[in-house]
């Protein structure tokens, strides 16, 4: 029990500094190498917590496929971040009142959780028997039946995001030369090979 303690604020404090460090690294390749560490952490608190699936689903899916991805696009896009960032105070209102949506939320959870009598009964209810019900099988019944419209309001959220992320990452660069296909197909000889006759004495 002291082991499994112990473990449980490490892994915490390490996800915790790990977290802030995300959002903190002025490199935003150390920012996604501590996200690989702030997702190993976490994976490592499921496991203590008896969720061994998602542990295992957050270490393949977000470790081994969106961390990887992150740290591919930012390290293969030659995105200014320079410039990025002079932007910052246009925006910063938006971003402000965003914060304190989601600051208002989480009070508003934690006030909830704290003052509603319903809470510590749902806290103190007794999961499925692992001899009836598997871990992943639970995990299903609570996302497809309960859960099953917040399931899909994130699953819409996490497309709107996608398209945002492509939205920004698609932009014109200046000065690159590109092939018209349609414009090498029309030209002409004429258009392509002029003759000039220069007469003796000229020069070129």
């Amino acid at each position: 029990m002291i082991i499994e303690t112990l473990c449980f604020y490490l892994f915490a404090a390490v996800t915790l500094f790990s977290a802030f460090m995300v959002i903190s690294s002025r490199n935003p390749v150390h920012s996604v190498l501590f996200l690989i560490l702030a997702f190993i952490n976490s994976a490592a608190l499921f496991l203590l917590l008896g969720a061994e699936f998602l542990a295992m689903i957050l270490i393949i899916v977000y470790v081994g496929a969106v961390a990887v991805l992150f740290l591919f696009v930012v390290m293969m896009l030659d995105i200014d971040f320079e410039e990025m960032r002079r932007g910052f105070l246009q925006y910063l209102p938006i971003g402000a009142l965003i914060g304190a949506v989601l600051l208002a939320e989480l009070l508003l959870v934690l006030g909830t959780w704290a003052v509603s009598p319903e809470a510590a009964e749902m806290a103190a209810a007794p999961t499925p028997p692992v001899e009836e019900v598997s871990n992943t099988a639970a995990l299903g019944q609570l996302l497809y039946t309960h859960y099953v419209y917040l399931f899909q309001a994130a699953g819409m959220i996490l497309l709107v995001a996608m398209v945002g992320a492509i939205v920004l990452t698609h932009r014109t660069r200046k000065g690159v030369k590109k092939q018209n296909i349609g414009e090498q197909v029309r030209r002409r000889r004429s258009d392509a090979v002029e003759i000039k006759k220069v007469q003796p004495g000229q020069g070129i």
